[in-house]
This record gives C-alpha cells, structure tokens and sequence, in this order.
C-alpha cells in the first residue's frame, strides 16, 4: 500500500512536491530555538546534544540511500564545519535575545548568499538588490534597537550573533548544495553532523557550559532536538538537490514566522513595534532580493535546475 507522500508525490508536480517537503521541514526547522531554551544545557552544549540524539536515526536513514554511507565529499565535511559555527553562534544568540530576533537576524542567508555570487562568482544583481540589501540593513538595525530590554540575558549581543549566522548558515548552504551533486540528503546531513559533534562539544568546554541536562525535561529537549535536526535539515538537504537554492532560501524564511509564534505562546514574549516593523523590512527585503534570481531560475529547463537525488 502506498504510503501518504507517495500518494500527494503521485498528485502534484516533482517540483510542487519538493517544494511541500521543504515547507514542512522550514516549519519542523521553527521549533528549534524553543527546544534550545528548554534543554537546560549551555548553547553550544544543546547543538553537541541535537547532533549525538540525531546520529543513530541519521545512520540508519543514510544506509539505506543508493551507495550507502560511503566516504564523505569535501564538501559534506566543510557544511560540518559552517554548521557547528552556525549553532555556536546561533545557540548562545537564542538566550541572549528574543526568539524572534535571533531567527530573522539569521535568516539573511538569502541576502548573503547573492551578495557572495555578485562578489566572487561575478554575478552582478539588478538594482532591485540593491534596494534590498539597504532595506535588510535597516530593518535588522530597527530590531536590534527596538528591544524592550527584557528578551533574553543581553540582547543587543545576542542580535549581533545571530546577525553573524548568517554567514555560518549560507556557508552551510552553498556547501550542501555542492555536495548533494553527487550523494543523497541523508549522506551528506550525516558526515556535516558526524563533524560537526565534537566540534561543539569542543566549544561548550572550552566555554565552561553546563554539558549534562539537568533532568528529565531537559534530556527530553535533547532528544526533541535530535529528531527535529533528521527531518528539519534532512529534508531542506533533501530540496537543495531538487530545486534552485534560490527559491530554497526564500521558502525556509517560514521559521521566523513558527518561531515567534511559538516564542509568543510559550515564553510570553512580545514584539515591540519597531521590532516588528524591522522584522517586516528584514523578511520583504529577503524575497525582494530574490525576486529577480527566482525569474532567472524559471527560464532555466528543469533539468538544469536539479542536482542528483
């Protein structure tokens, strides 16, 4: 009997279908800076646990694609790398300021990820860019001065961490969708996780975190985590090979939105109005910066737009 995705896969369009599942995993993806708050570990102690909790379900899953696990490319262990900066940064950013914050600040990645193909591919944007690398700058600068003071243990530093993960994460980015050129989204998830373990754990001694959850709740968190990194990065990996990083980077920008809801269910915490009014120009300026990469992308033959599954 055919199962559920197979059954909406047989329905829609492969790319309709690929877009679905990364709509999913951005949502899955949103839960994250909830969990962390809730492990009762140090930051960058909750990405080492995300990452241990994530492996066994990641081996399996990895096995089972075509080749197996097999070596890992370059490229797989470089978004390792790019991943365990990304969660330091982002990791301590999440307790040092909103939650809401520390997801759209990051999530310029759309933003950085043009801004490196105009730099050093050579690529140079349409004005439209232009305009919107201004709006992103001011709008990120109206979140980090429009807190109330009460989100988080130092929010002015913490903005400025989660403003660097945008760095981390198009690192992350650009170098999955290298590597799903020629290995599966569950291999290359595995060996940038597999690397990116001690990596963190490394960091949170070096930092003096507290590395053990503090009880049940905690290592429940950890767990949660674990599970939501499989099926949140798996299945964003899983897209990057199926369509353009373009339209991937535009779609994942649901996470801000699931996670200040979440933030404003869970923890009480509010926007204020230059906060939400920096979080609109941030996010407009995002899909604006993409609007004329996406027109591109669509004149291109779906064949050239998709990598290896």
């Amino acid at each position: 009997m055919p199962s559920p995705a197979s059954r909406v896969a047989a329905l829609v369009s492969p790319r309709a279908f690929a877009l679905i599942v990364l709509l999913i995993a951005a949502c899955v993806l949103g839960v994250a800076p909830i969990l962390v708050r809730l492990t009762e570990t140090g930051p960058a102690a909750a990405g080492f646990w995300r990452f241990v909790f994530a492996l066994p379900l990641l081996t399996l899953l990895a096995s089972r694609e075509p080749g197996g696990i097999a070596a890992p490319s370059k490229w797989a262990l470089l978004a390792g790398l790019f991943f365990a900066l990304d969660l330091s940064f982002w990791h301590y950013g999440i307790v040092m300021t909103s939650v809401a914050n520390a997801t759209v600040l990051c999530n310029l990645t759309p933003v950085v990820v043009t801004l490196f193909g105009w730099v050093v591919l050579k690529e140079r944007p349409a004005r439209i860019f232009l305009l919107a690398l201004a709006l992103a700058m001011a709008g990120a600068f109206a979140m980090a001065a429009g807190a109330d003071g009460g989100q988080g243990t130092n929010p002015p530093l913490g903005d400025v961490f989660s403003l660097s993960v945008a760095v981390w994460y198009s690192g992350y980015f650009l170098a999955v969708k290298a590597a799903r050129a020629t290995a599966g989204a569950m291999r290359v998830t595995f060996w940038a996780t597999l690397l990116g373990a001690p990596l963190l754990l490394i960091v949170a001694l070096a930092l003096g975190e507290d590395i053990i959850p503090a009880g049940p709740a905690g290592w429940a968190a950890c767990a949660a985590m674990g599970i939501m990194h499989v099926f949140g990065q798996g299945g964003v990996a899983w897209a990057l090979g199926r369509l353009p990083a373009s339209i991937t980077a535009v779609t994942i920008l649901i996470q801000p939105v699931v996670a200040g809801l979440l933030g404003w269910w869970i923890f009480g915490e509010t926007l204020t109005p230059i906060q939400a009014l920096g979080g609109a120009l941030v996010l407009g300026a995002v899909v604006l910066a993409q609007r004329s990469q996406i027109r591109k992308t669509d004149q291109i033959p779906e064949t050239e737009t998709g990598a290896s599954a």
